[in-house]
């Protein structure tokens, strides 16, 4: 879909674009760009805690534990220092070079147009997608009280709401994200202090103590092998914290406000995935059916919590809600970038008198509602395939992130060591060795079962953009 739309409108724009290896112009992410800075500094700072926290941790996470056992533990763990350190790369490029689509210009300035234009395309097409996925899931939490609408028009009626509050303001999109991920943080919080006092023997009716981490075949029924395997799905799970980055363009302090939304996700995030695992694994036995259905909710039912099915419901739909906010604006800023260097038809370039890319949002949108509608016509054919297709979409673009911080930091040591504020940290052994580490997830992806057909459909993705980009390319020779 993204690709029929570069390969013709790409090729009708005059070649305006920078030099593979021109620098980026410091505090250029809004300047020109039409785009209003709307954006305060707790926006941002719940834009990348929210990011993170999505229905997979609610819901997602039980799968994990089902085939990890209580060392699932480890698998976040791992999972999330990885991402931790994604995202350390990003930061330092992102408060060294501010730039409008974020990682899309860092990847283009230091490994060129071809690979700047895949990641650019990539990422948006990874969103549209998430905004079908997220709005089939919120419908169908939905049918759950309202059992007789129709989930595909319950799932067109989630995303036409949440575009109309796209459509207004990117502080209409902040103060909505803001509270959608409030309630998600407070959640969380009130979970691990419940998890806590039933841990501890403090609950009414718990003898307390750890005996459900060994009980069951041990630490690690599975063997060392599933933990690892489980680090794949694990890192899918963070995926969204690169968004504060994206929106720091219409921020109101972007590089300030980048290194402390990035600073604060560092603990706050690997402590709310893996303590509250932890908490899961430690009260109900990971052999549990119910843990694979719902994780929070069987730890709740174990505490005799009332309405605790509801409850979680009601959580997982804000969950839902918040993920489907970010995608429609995350897809619609990335469009937008991309017509900068005439990488997407310039007609998405038109923003609104409040400064936002209307068009580049309703693009997003208009996909979105045919995904829905193939979920509704073919679910296990059309909308499957989609979702196989972007399975490990953000995969390529973090790599694509860590290669770049690379070559990045090597010309800001030399051109321009001033802007280096934020540092990654161990730099250059761990930001190879994150490479590395990035590099085996995704050759994990390529032959483990239950993400071959997601790894190899993605490739196909990958390559459907990159001869789009071929075809733009001989078109402007021409």
């Amino acid at each position: 879909m993204s690709t029929g739309t570069t390969a013709s409108g790409g090729g009708a724009a005059p070649d305006t674009s920078p030099r593979p290896d021109a620098p980026a112009e410091p505090g250029a992410a809004a300047a020109g760009a039409g785009l209003q800075q709307g954006l305060k500094r707790r926006h941002m700072q719940l834009i990348a805690l929210g990011g993170v926290i999505g229905a997979g941790l609610f819901v997602g996470s039980g799968v994990v534990v089902r085939s990890a056992g209580p060392a699932a533990v480890l698998s976040f763990l791992a999972a999330g220092v990885l991402t931790v350190l994604i995202m350390r790369m990003l930061a330092e490029m992102t408060v060294a070079r501010p730039a409008l689509g974020s990682f899309y210009a860092h990847v283009r300035e230091t490994l060129g147009h071809r690979a700047g234009f895949a990641v650019g395309w990539l990422y948006w097409y990874f969103f549209v997608i998430v905004v079908a996925v997220e709005a089939v899931a919120g419908g169908r939490i939905i049918r759950l009280w309202l059992p007789g609408a129709p989930l595909w028009a319950v799932s067109l009626v989630l995303m036409a709401l949440l575009t109309a509050t796209n459509l207004v303001s990117a502080r209409s999109y902040g103060e909505f994200e803001y509270w959608f991920s409030s309630i998600k943080v407070v959640a969380i919080v009130v979970f691990l202090f419940l998890g806590a006092l039933y841990v501890l023997g403090l609950w009414p009716g718990s003898s307390g103590g750890l005996a459900q981490l060994t009980a069951h075949g041990g630490f690690a029924p599975e063997g060392i092998g599933a933990v690892l395997a489980a680090v794949v799905p694990c890192v899918g799970f963070f995926t969204g914290a690169e968004i504060v980055t994206i929106a720091a363009a219409e921020s109101v302090e972007p590089e300030r406000a980048v290194a402390t939304a990035i600073r604060s996700i560092v603990l706050r995030v690997v402590a709310f995935y893996v303590l509250s695992i932890f908490l899961v694994v430690a009260v109900v036995p990971w052999t549990s059916k119910a843990i694979e259905v719902s994780p929070y909710a069987a730890v709740l039912d174990r505490l005799a919590v009332p309405a605790a099915g509801t409850v979680m419901n009601a959580l997982v739909l804000i969950a839902v809600l918040s993920c489907l906010n970010s995608a429609l604006y995350t897809s619609s800023r990335m469009l937008f970038a991309l017509t900068r260097n005439g990488d997407a038809p310039r007609g998405f370039t038109k923003v609104s008198a409040s400064g936002v890319p209307r068009r580049a949002l309703l693009a997003g949108t208009s996909v979105g509602y045919l995904s829905v509608i193939a979920a509704w016509i073919s679910p296990d054919v059309v909308f499957q395939f989609l979702i196989n297709s972007y399975g490990a979409i953000a995969l390529f673009v973090y790599l694509a992130i860590a290669v770049a911080q690379l070559r990045m930091r090597r010309r800001l040591e030399r051109d321009a060591p001033e802007r280096l504020t934020l540092r990654m940290w161990g730099y250059p052994w761990l930001s190879r060795l994150t490479i590395a580490l990035m590099t085996l997830v995704i050759g994990a992806m390529a032959v483990l079962p239950d993400s071959r057909a997601q790894f190899w459909l993605s490739l196909l993705t990958l390559g459907v953009v990159l001869a789009a980009y071929e075809i733009r390319r001989r078109v402007r020779r021409s």
